[in-house]
């Protein structure tokens, strides 16, 4: 059981309208602390100074991609746990087996709609109230 006020999700990705379109659908959900990051790198450092309880990454940024931060958010002690939702614009399936791998919790497929969000985080962190 989630309380949603109280939820602090990380969004990564480098496109800026998908980042705020997942903003906007986290919004309608009643989730508020929400920060962004551009790419794997930004996030790690962000992860680092300040947790989150649930990272939504893209697959394909600059830097340090959605796999590569996903590796190393498992392999750092604070982050481990995190629940990780990776998201993508095409059901490419090596780079989903891969995630699979990697301890990915959950999948989510570009556009994003705000039942299919809120169905992906229930998954991952139980019923929102």
């Amino acid at each position: 059981m989630a309380f949603k006020s109280q939820l602090k999700v990380l969004i990564v990705d480098d496109q800026r309208t998908s980042r705020m379109l997942i903003r906007d659908a986290l919004d309608q959900l009643g989730i508020s602390q929400i920060t962004m990051a551009v790419d794997g790198e930004e996030a790690l450092k962000m992860l680092m100074s300040a947790p989150s309880h649930i990272i939504i990454s893209d697959f394909n940024m600059p830097k340090l991609d959605g796999l590569q931060l996903l590796k190393a958010v498992r392999s750092y002690p604070p982050t481990k746990k995190t629940p990780f939702i990776i998201l993508t614009g095409r059901g490419d399936r090596e780079l989903v087996q891969k995630a699979a791998a990697l301890g990915v919790n959950n999948f989510l497929v570009k556009p994003v709609s705000v039942p299919v969000l809120q169905k992906t985080i229930e998954a991952v962190v139980g019923k929102l109230q």
